[in-house]
């Protein structure tokens, strides 16, 4: 079985253009998250990460476009290109893409946007991304809730165990739209305040945004230093509703359990869980049930939500991409924003950043519909 890694990446966030200035935001504990410009006078105060729109636009000029883009085009765009010229690939039938979002150019669909509205359709914005660059094959667009991006690395190793792709590279997006923050209003889901996963004085989600891109490879000549192995991986629903997670864990549980057997190691060996962590009541609970039926209570845990916010379906790609500079680094990132432990079953929530020798971490993701995944990573062994 061919093995699969994760290598060249790119981040941008509310920290700026690059991964570097994201990680470095994570691991000095500064919050991205800042009061939001309000869309429209009924919309309620909120909090939000954004990506700040003259650094995105200045960015994407470099790239002499020909025509006219969305706002999450070119962040997808620009978290590409740096991908693409890092790796030196041609294009050819032997590279995919996938492009992960949860809500897309869902804001098009604003009275006054100046696209067409017919740019919402996934398809429409995975064309327009696919042809910036010329791709020889058919993107993939894998909608998934806020599994999305996680799903979408486990989806790229399947292609290229099976041998149709021998590389995919993999980018994520979503935007803080009045679309999104009125679903979650109406959910009551929304926290005046940066969130605090975890925490026993969680009260609801940040909303963020995000741009992450990597190259998911078979060929280990083109990994670098913060790269990784994708060594297990599961999917799981446990259908028990639209909105509201499983009072079991049952979807989460089976997930880890199946990618750490799929990985073939004890849940000793991992050195800690990059964490859904949402900070909504349901959600953390659910993952702390999810967690003590696998063994994993006492494992070093964190959510990057408290720094960014809940970038849906990019969340879980940005979330693995700081993971792999934690291994990079032996360092356990904070979860910012938590105090004391509020859910039934213990959880080693890491309460400052610390240093600690480690090869794997966890990554876990949960979305609405009962969607979960699992993946574990492990640092590269030195072959000199």
């Amino acid at each position: 079985m061919r093995k699969v890694y994760l290598s060249y990446h790119e981040l941008i966030t509310a920290y700026g253009m690059g991964s570097q200035k994201t990680v470095e935001a994570i691991q000095q504990e500064q919050s991205g998250i800042h009061q939001a410009n309000y869309f429209d006078r009924h919309t309620a105060p909120f909090v939000s990460s954004q990506i700040d729109r003259a650094m995105l636009e200045a960015s994407f000029q470099e790239l002499h476009p020909s025509k006219e883009y969305t706002r999450l085009e070119k962040i997808l765009i620009c978290s590409l290109d740096t991908v693409i010229k890092a790796s030196k690939l041609k294009l050819n039938d032997r590279v995919g893409l996938i492009i992960a979002t949860t809500k897309g150019n869902i804001d098009v669909l604003d009275t006054e946007h100046p696209f067409p509205k017919s740019r919402a359709y996934l398809t429409e914005m995975a064309r327009a991304v696919s042809d910036f660059f010329s791709f020889t094959t058919e993107p993939i667009v894998l909608s998934n809730a806020c599994v999305s991006g996680a799903l979408a690395l486990a989806i790229a190793k399947g292609y290229i165990q099976q041998q149709k792709f021998d590389h995919v590279f993999v980018v994520a997006g979503d935007l803080v739209t009045p679309f999104t923050v009125s679903g979650f209003t109406s959910f009551q889901a929304m926290s005046a305040q940066p969130c605090k996963p975890y925490s026993e004085d969680r009260d609801g989600i940040t909303l963020g945004e995000a741009g992450a891109c990597v190259l998911v490879t078979s060929d280990r000549e083109r990994t670098n230093g913060t790269s990784v192995e994708l060594i297990g991986e599961a999917s799981c629903n446990d259908a028990n509703h639209i909105s509201g997670p499983s009072r079991t864990g049952e979807g989460l549980f089976r997930s880890i359990t199946k990618a750490m057997r799929q990985a073939e190691i004890r849940t000793e060996d991992l050195g800690f869980i990059s964490a859904h962590g949402t900070a909504t009541v349901f959600n953390d609970e659910m993952e702390s049930i999810a967690f003590h039926r696998a063994g994993l209570s006492e494992i070093p845990l964190h959510s990057l939500k408290g720094y960014l916010g809940h970038s849906l379906g990019a969340s879980s790609l940005v979330e693995t991409i700081a993971g792999m500079h934690s291994l990079k680094k032996n360092t356990l990132f904070r979860s910012l924003g938590f105090a004391k432990l509020g859910t039934s079953k213990p959880l080693a929530v890491i309460e400052q950043t610390t240093p600690k020798k480690m090869q794997t971490f966890l990554k876990t993701a949960s979305g609405f519909g009962g969607c979960n995944t699992a993946l574990v990573f492990q640092q590269l062994a030195d072959e000199s």
